[in-house]
C-alpha cells in the first residue's frame, strides 16, 4: 500500500528527527557515563564499544535490521520486502487507520535506528574491563539481529505476536531495558568477575566524567520516550513531563534509601536512581498520568538500589550494575503499565488494574517480560558459545592488567607522565607485564 503523503504533519517530521538525534546523542552520553565508572586504564575501551555501535548497527540496520523489526513477514518476524531501504514509499505494515503515521516512513526508519544502536551499547556497563574486542563486534552484529530484531517485530511492530495480544511497551522497557538487562546478567556470568572486582568501589576512576555522561543521557531520553508518540502531540507532552518526573523521583528515592543504610547521599546514587526511574517510566510514558510517574519512579529508585546487591548475593560480576537498573527497571516498569495505564491519557492504550481494566492488560505485560527474557538469554548464551570457540571471549589476564585501552587500542586516555617524557609503547608495557 503507498504511504498518503497528504499525510504527513511537517511539525511532526521536524519534531521526530530532533528526536532521533537526541536518543543518538544518548549513546556518546552512555560512553561517558560508563567510562566514568571503569578504572582508568579501560575508559576508551568502553568508549570504543559505546561509539562503534553507532557505526556498525547504523550499517545492519539500513540494510536489513529495519525490515527484520518491521517487514510484514509474520507475527514472530519481519521479512526482507525493506531490505536495503527499499519501497520507503510504502506504508509500514500494521500502521493504518487511527494508528497511522503522520510521518514519513523514512522519519521512522531513522527514529528506530537509534533505539537500535544503544540497545546493546547499555549491555556493556556489565562486561567492562573484559571482553575482547574481536568477540564484541560480531556479537552485537548477531544479536542485533537474532535478538533486538525479532523482539522488535513483537512488541513495536503492530502486526508482532505481542502487539496483537494487547502488550504495550511505549518506548522500549521491555524491548531494549528487559533484553539488554538480561543479555548483561548472561555476559557478565559467562565472561566470570573482573580482576581487583571485589575492590569495586576503587575502580570508579571519573566521576564527574560520569555525571556529564548521565547529564546528556537525562538531556537525550526526552527524545527517546516523548518521541516514541510517534507525533508532535498531548501524548509527547505527557510522555516528556513523565520522564523528568520520573527521572526526578528515582533519584530522590535511590538518595532516600542510602542516607537511611548508609548515613550517605552520593553522586553515583543519584546518578543512579535517575536512570532507573528513566528505565522504568520508558515503557508507560505514553500510557499513564504524571503521578502515575511519579509512583513509578519513586518505586524503581528503591527496588533498583536493592537490586543491586543481588550480584554479591549471587556472586556474579555486573561491573556497572546493568542488571539491577535497566533488567529490573525495565521489567518494573511494563508491569507498572498493567497497574496505571490509562485509556484518559492515550487512547490507543489500555486500562490497567487501577483503571478498571482487571487483570488483562497485566497478564500481557507480565507475558512479554517472561519470553523476552527467556529468548534474549538463550540467544544470547548461544551466540557467546560459539564466539568463545572461535575467538574467545575474554581478554588474557596480561591484558586486562595492562589495560584494554593499550592491549587493545594502543591509546591512553590520560597523559600523567611529565610531557617530555618517552612514553612507554604498548607492546613494551604488556611485556612487562607477562613478566
Amino acid at each position: 500500500m503507498k504511504f498518503d503523503l497528504t499525510q504527513i504533519s511537517p511539525g511532526a517530521v521536524a519534531w521526530m528527527l530532533t528526536a532521533s538525534a537526541l536518543v543518538l546523542f544518548m549513546t556518546p552520553g552512555l560512553a561517558f557515563f560508563y567510562g566514568g565508572m571503569v578504572r582508568a586504564k579501560h575508559v576508551l575501551a568502553m568508549a570504543m564499544q559505546n561509539f562503534v555501535l553507532m557505526g556498525l548497527i547504523s550499517i545492519l540496520w539500513v540494510t536489513v535490521g529495519y525490515s527484520l523489526a518491521f517487514g510484514k513477514g509474520n507475527g514472530f518476524l519481519g521479512d526482507l520486502h525493506f531490505a536495503g531501504l527499499a519501497h520507503m514509499d510504502q506504508v509500514v505494515p500494521g500502521f493504518t487507520g487511527a494508528g497511522a503515521l503522520v510521518i514519513p516512513p523514512l522519519v521512522f526508519v531513522i527514529f528506530q535506528m537509534m533505539f537500535a544502536v544503544i540497545t546493546p551499547a547499555l549491555f556493556t556497563g556489565a562486561t567492562a574491563d573484559r571482553w575482547k574486542f574481536a568477540s564484541f563486534v560480531p556479537f552485537v552484529i548477531a544479536w542485533s539481529l537474532l535478538v533486538y530484531s525479532p523482539v522488535a517485530h513483537w512488541i513495536f511492530s503492530p502486526v508482532g505476536w505481542l502487539a496483537r495480544r494487547g502488550a504495550q511497551d511505549f518506548a522500549g522497557g521491555i524491548v531494549i531495558h528487559t533484553t539488554a538487562g538480561t543479555a548483561a546478567l548472561v555476559l557478565a556470568l559467562m565472561l566470570g568477575k573482573r580482576n581487583g572486582s571485589a575492590k569495586d568501589t576503587a575502580n570508579k576512576h571519573n566521576l564527574p566524567l560520569m555525571l556529564i555522561g548521565m547529564g546528556i543521557l537525562w538531556f537525550g531520553w526526552f527524545g527517546f520516550n516523548a518521541g516514541s508518540a510517534l507525533d508532535a502531540n498531548m501524548i509527547a507532552a505527557h510522555a516528556f513531563i513523565n520522564t523528568n518526573t520520573a527521572g526526578a523521583a528515582g533519584m530522590l528515592a535511590w538518595l532516600a534509601v542510602e542516607r537511611l543504610r548508609h548515613g550517605t547521599c552520593g553522586t553515583l546514587g543519584a546518578a543512579a536512581g535517575a536512570v532507573a526511574g528513566l528505565a522504568a517510566v520508558t515503557p508507560a510514558a505514553g500510557f499513564v498520568s504524571p503521578m502515575a510517574a511519579l509512583a513509578i519512579g519513586a518505586l524503581s529508585g528503591v527496588l533498583c538500589c536493592y537490586a543491586i546487591d543481588w550480584k554479591h548475593r549471587f556472586g556474579y560480576d555486573d561491573a556497572l550494575d546493568v542488571v539491577g537498573v535497566h533488567l529490573v527497571g525495565g521489567a518494573f516498569g511494563a508491569l507498572s503499565v498493567g497497574v496505571f495505564g490509562s485509556k484518559a491519557i492515550n487512547a490507543a492504550g489500555a486500562n490497567g488494574l487501577l483503571y478498571g481494566g482487571g487483570f488483562k492488560l497485566l497478564g500481557n505485560q507480565a507475558l512479554a517480560i517472561v519470553v523476552a527474557i527467556a529468548w534474549t538469554a538463550v540467544v544470547t548464551f548461544v551466540i557467546a558459545v560459539v564466539l568463545q570457540k572461535l575467538v574467545g571471549n575474554r581478554v588474557s589476564e596480561q591484558h586486562e592488567t595492562l589495560g584494554l585501552d593499550k592491549a587493545l587500542h594502543g591509546e591512553t586516555a590520560y597523559a600523567f607522565d611529565d610531557d617530555e617524557a618517552e612514553p612507554a609503547s604498548a607492546e613494551s608495557e604488556l611485556a612487562s607485564a607477562e613478566s
